[in-house]
């Protein structure tokens, strides 16, 4: 459940990794959304996989063995899929990416996401699944 003040934590963790450089392990879709998600509510569904895989395929790998066919399963298995078009801020967006699906967090009109170099943000109409974070 989100925190009364979700808002003005939600706020602060972008704030917070504004600037951070993509880094599987560290700073990439999955662990953006889910630190996203934690700032909400204080559940960080990553705790397991933070920092301890190098690359995207480690990473992936780390999800199947716990059971998940990929980080999008995890946000559908924690979260009621909703249309992307009635994607609210702070609900979990998933968007197609260079590797693919990439998780990004509705905010007004656009969704961040990670870039390279930093946050980006790109139009609400790029979501191609959406879900709930309550």
């Amino acid at each position: 459940m989100r925190h009364a003040d979700w808002k003005v934590h939600l706020a602060q963790y972008l704030g917070d990794i504004a600037r951070a450089p993509f880094e599987p392990g560290v700073n990439d879709c999955a662990l953006f959304a889910a630190g996203a998600v934690a700032a909400m509510t204080g559940l960080d569904l990553a705790a397991d996989w933070r920092g301890k895989y190098r690359t995207l395929q480690e990473g992936l790998a780390l999800l199947a063995a716990a059971g998940h066919s990929d980080h999008t399963a995890v946000a559908a298995k924690h979260f009621d899929e909703i249309d992307p078009v009635f994607g609210a801020p702070g609900d979990i967006a998933v968007v197609n990416g260079p590797e693919g699906a990439t998780l990004g967090i509705f905010q007004g009109a656009g969704i961040y996401v990670l870039t390279p170099s930093q946050l980006g943000l790109v139009p609400m109409s790029w979501a191609i699944r959406a879900f709930r974070v309550v």
